[in-house]
């Protein structure tokens, strides 16, 4: 579904995070993208989501050059991206009025209109109907991230990029949340990938791990975790994950 073949970008010329990179995602697979801060997680999502643009190289999705931000993609950043004067209704159905508003492009929206508003059952499915009317700042944090993601599924993705989605929950809904995102992609028939800086989550959530190390990263480093979502984490690659980013020089918890 991914092709990022040979690409460099940095934000100086100097200091590239990505140089001659390639990497490849199948459709439906679920990645974790794993590294310390610095090191060009978040800049591939950004590249991913066609917010930014390599120096040199290509990426293409559904073998499709990616030079603008695609309609199948869905983006949920670390702090939600939730509009504050906006209730979990009204923000849920944000990506349907931006579509509404440009009609069946093929840029803005797909070629094909969705047909129906399926708002009201991602409120209900993702358990919001009682804070439909609220706004942000008076709901939890578990419920915000639920609104973000309700408001991507609405717009029926085939791409959803998550970065750093957890981090701020307390360890019970951050389990519920993990598992609840990988329950609606395998569902949904979603691909998945994920940014985050701790080894636990990535093996909770990535079937297959992009290991980033120090810039520049010139090779894809792919460690297999088939025990995703099986509430169960491999021990032996834990240890060999904290290892390798021990090696290159991170800072990392003792495992």
């Amino acid at each position: 579904m991914i092709h990022v073949h040979q690409i460099t970008f940095g934000y100086t010329p100097t200091s590239p995070l990505f140089e001659g990179f390639t990497w490849d995602v199948a459709r439906g697979e679920m990645w974790a993208i794993l590294g310390p801060s610095g090191c060009g997680k978040t800049t591939l999502l950004m590249l991913l989501a066609g917010l930014r643009f390599p120096t040199a190289g290509q990426i293409s999705i559904e073998g499709r050059p990616i030079h603008r931000p695609r309609p199948g993609t869905g983006l949920i950043l670390q702090d939600y991206g939730l509009l504050p004067w906006a209730t979990v209704r009204q923000n849920v159905e944000l990506g349907l009025r931006i579509r509404a508003l440009y009609g069946p492009d093929g840029k803005h929206a797909p070629k094909e209109s969705l047909t129906e508003n399926r708002a009201p059952y991602w409120i209900d499915r993702l358990g919001l109907t009682e804070v439909a009317e609220r706004y942000p700042s008076q709901i939890s944090g578990g419920q915000r991230q639920r609104t973000a993601i309700a408001r991507t599924l609405v717009l029926q993705p085939d791409l959803l990029l998550m970065d750093e989605p957890f981090s701020s929950l307390d360890a019970v809904t951050c389990h519920d949340l993990q598992h609840l995102t990988l329950s609606l992609c395998q569902e949904q028939g979603i691909t998945l990938i994920v940014v985050t800086h701790a080894i636990e989550e990535a093996l909770a959530l990535g079937q297959k791990i992009l290991l980033l190390g120090a810039p520049p990263n010139r090779q894809a480093r792919i460690f297999e975790n088939p025990r995703a979502g099986q509430g169960q984490i491999d021990r032996r690659l834990h240890n060999q994950l904290w290892e390798e980013m021990k090696r290159q020089g991170h800072s990392v918890a003792s495992p």
